[in-house]
């Protein structure tokens, strides 16, 4: 058994968390088309609760249905009416019937919005997505009065979850997101209060921290996901992440998950992105040639006290135990492996030593690898598209509560591609909640 990943954590609103491992937010593309929680979202979170993690994270909430991140997010536009209450209610209970905590990732996805679903997103600035392919379009800067009105909606968001039986909430400021976004100096070329320097870039994240704190009050987990850095030219680098770190404690987080990358840069999939990976000054660590983050939580956490969640490419127990005790991080988030395993904390804290890897096996296609050892963009595409495969089995254990591991990449991408348009088409044939049901 391993006592380390067994240990409590108390955070410092004082909740405790009754171990150290967390299911990692992941989106999962299960709402109905007026974004409300639905039986296989259920499903899915109650089979994660029996899985034995000490705190689940829901995928992106989305507090504006016209920026989604993908087909099939829940979303909060405003205050709920009794139906939504209901159904996020519904999905709050079953996503704790272990007695285990579950918060509600709070997210916009400005820029980062797939044309399918709005053709001009909002965004910092107009700077489109350099993605092949066309799947995004023109984004339209924002007005600080739209600011305003986004800041509100992450208020709105945090209390309905709230009021519903989550037990926390996490405000996404990473992986190129509308506030990782403003963060950004490559994607915020503002001139107001909003840009410019950091302490500017940084004013809509701690906004938001701050309206959030003040809807749940002070003792009710609030978390932040940053970015270590971009990894990218000109953008977000790792001393900015360090001194945003030190601006969201003094604002009284409770939890700092370390990630990093863009859709542009999907070094949050251990990816390589479409231009060379710009490099930042930090200390490499052993354990980085498994954790991606872990080697910047080591040297963030030189600099801040609260607790700080690392995320990404961890499988083997013995490196998750040795990041914590190497003072790098405090909890240990679980992804992918959950896709398939979803009850792989449970197998972590008894006797299993290392999760499977199925990555591996989902890139032995021989008639990719000819062209993805010489072609850049065909070798990101190809990420995403393991990426929908993942995206399947979310979707395999919510309607049917098992994976689908044999399943190709194909047939996936496939499958989800067909279920995203099928979504769509619904979404357009009637109107959402928020006008529907409270006009």
């Amino acid at each position: 058994m391993s006592d380390i990943l067994a240990q409590s954590l108390t955070l410092p609103c004082g909740i405790i968390l009754e171990n150290r491992i967390v299911k990692a937010a992941m989106t999962e593309g299960l709402a109905s088309p007026t974004g409300l929680p639905t039986d296989a979202l259920k499903r899915l979170y109650g089979l994660w609760s029996d899985g034995g993690a000490g705190l689940l994270l829901s995928g992106n909430i989305q507090v504006d249905g016209n920026h989604l991140e993908r087909p099939g997010n829940v979303i909060i536009e405003q205050p709920p009416n009794e139906r939504l209450h209901q159904a996020l209610s519904n999905w709050a209970k079953t996503a704790t019937r272990n007695g285990n905590h579950f918060w509600a990732q709070i997210s916009h996805a400005g820029r980062q919005t797939q044309k399918i679903i709005n053709p001009n997103p909002k965004a910092p600035s107009a700077v489109k997505m350099s993605l092949p392919g066309g799947q995004f379009g023109e984004p339209i800067a924002l007005t600080i009065a739209e600011i305003e009105d986004i800041v509100d909606r992450f208020g709105i968001c945090a209390a309905a979850v709230k009021a519903a039986g989550f037990t926390g909430v996490q405000i996404h400021a990473a992986h190129g997101y509308l506030l990782s976004q403003f963060l950004s100096p490559r994607t915020n070329l503002r001139t107001d209060q909003y840009g410019g320097s950091l302490a500017n870039r940084a004013r809509a994240l701690l906004e938001c921290v701050k309206t959030v704190r003040e809807a749940v009050g002070d003792e009710f987990p609030v978390a932040v996901k940053l970015n270590s850095a971009d990894f990218q030219k000109g953008g977000f680098a790792f001393e900015d992440s360090l001194q945003v770190a030190q601006w969201l404690e003094s604002a009284g987080i409770d939890v700092l998950e370390i990630s990093g990358g863009t859709y542009e840069q999907p070094k949050l999939l251990g990816a390589a992105g479409l231009e060379e990976e710009e490099p930042q000054n930090v200390a490499p660590s052993t354990l980085m040639r498994e954790a991606y983050f872990v080697d910047f939580a080591l040297a963030i956490k030189k600099t801040v006290s609260i607790p700080l969640l690392v995320t990404g490419g961890f499988r083997r127990r013995d490196v998750m135990e040795q990041a914590i005790t190497a003072g790098g991080a405090d909890l240990i988030g679980l992804g992918r492996p959950m896709c398939v395993v979803t009850d792989a904390p449970a197998k972590l804290l008894s006797d299993t030593s290392e999760l499977p890897r199925f990555e591996a096996q989902l890139s032995m296609f021989p008639s990719w690898l000819m062209f993805l050892q010489r072609s850049k963009t065909l070798r990101t595409l190809a990420s995403f598209g393991i990426q929908y495969w993942y995206y399947a089995q979310l979707d395999f254990i919510g309607v049917n509560g098992k994976a689908e591991p044999t399943m190709t990449v194909f047939a996936a991408t496939q499958k989800v591609m067909s279920q995203q348009k099928h979504w769509l088409t619904a979404r357009r044939q009637q109107t959402p909640y928020s006008t529907q049901e409270n006009a």
